[in-house]
């Protein structure tokens, strides 16, 4: 079968190889995917530049991608709720990725039913970014009612994030270029900044929770927006010593990500504010729950460009050059 695999950790090359391997066995708790579409993803390309390596070691060669959707070709014996053909997607677990193939093997722990009314392009810009924002509001605390400002909202982690907040109650507040203010209200926004006009510095205080999207010195800047006891969560941030425990790292680590993250302990304690640091896992049981949301609200996710599996480093360059207005997939239908 068809691999895109990362060779070697490269911080100026994020090529993958383009590699035939034989298609993965079926194990007991197993369920083997006949992929049909894949979402490319930032994180993607931070693993092949080595900067997860800490969180993640992966054992190279190693086949890339992070979040798929296919059909059931089997299941192993120990596997119950899924059959032969069921349409399944995943965010696949920290340590079995593999998503840039034609056939993966998924632990049925990490899977759930793919909204009947979206295709399968759209259905692969779902999980990954559905479950990282719904795992950052569960860590927020978020409570109906209150508000929830996220940075740079204008791309495929806003596309996502706003709807599924506003789902839960909140009040959302994005901001970015303003040529795409009108897509960001149609999504659900209840207030856009245009960040060439106005300084969300300036004009927002008492905000209960952020996002935060871009990291650097936004990091900073988000946690002066925040009340008293307000909660940052970053995906751009730095890993601290609370990430590493909540992600039962070993020990060591444990003290590494303390000190390393300790500027924005620091920071948080200044503004009397409390910052995370999130790295989206798989989890099948959250996932089912956004597949019920999703098809409640009829959600439908930004898609900015789909591009056929020999594209695939296309993709990739894509993403982390590109101005995204959504998520970009690789589209297995041009392989059938």
């Amino acid at each position: 079968m068809k691999t895109a695999q990362l060779t070697e950790y490269n911080k100026s090359n994020i090529k993958l190889k383009l590699t035939d391997v034989p298609k993965p066995e079926v194990s007991a708790n197993d369920v083997l995917i006949k992929v049909s579409a894949v979402g490319v993803n930032p994180l993607d390309n931070m693993i092949s530049r080595g900067e997860v390596k800490l969180i993640t070691p992966y054992k190279l060669p190693i086949i890339a991608g992070n979040e798929v959707v296919g059909t059931v070709e089997s299941v192993g014996n120990q596997v119950s709720g899924f059959k032969k053909g069921d349409r399944i997607f995943s965010r696949l677990p920290l340590n079995r990725i593999g998503a840039f193939a034609e056939y993966v093997c998924v632990d049925s722990e990490a899977i759930a039913y793919v909204p009947s009314y979206l295709s399968d392009t759209e259905a692969a810009a779902v999980p990954l970014t559905a479950l990282t924002i719904t795992q950052a509001l569960e860590l927020m605390g978020a409570e109906s009612g209150k508000t929830l400002f996220i940075s740079g909202g204008t791309g495929s982690v806003g596309a996502m994030a706003i709807p599924i907040a506003k789902a839960k109650g909140l009040i959302v507040i994005t901001n970015g270029d303003g040529s795409n203010k009108e897509r960001v209200i149609g999504l659900g926004a209840d207030r856009f900044i245009d960040y060439k006009t106005e300084d969300y510095t300036q004009t927002l205080r008492q905000v209960d929770y952020v996002l935060d999207t871009l990291g650097g010195l936004e990091t900073e800047k988000q946690m002066s927006i925040l009340k008293k006891g307000g909660r940052l969560v970053s995906l751009r941030g730095m890993p601290n010593g609370a990430f590493a425990k909540r992600m039962n790292l070993p020990k060591w680590k444990q003290i590494l990500f303390g000190i390393v993250g300790r500027k924005f302990d620091k920071l948080a304690n200044k503004y009397g504010v409390t910052y995370d640091f999130i790295f989206v896992e798989s989890n099948g049981r959250q996932l089912q729950e956004i597949t019920d949301l999703f098809t409640e609200l009829q959600i439908k996710p930004s898609i900015d460009a789909v591009y056929s599996f020999d594209q695939i480093n296309e993709a990739l360059y894509k993403v982390a050059n590109g101005r995204s207005r959504g998520k970009t997939v690789i589209s297995f239908e041009e392989e059938k």
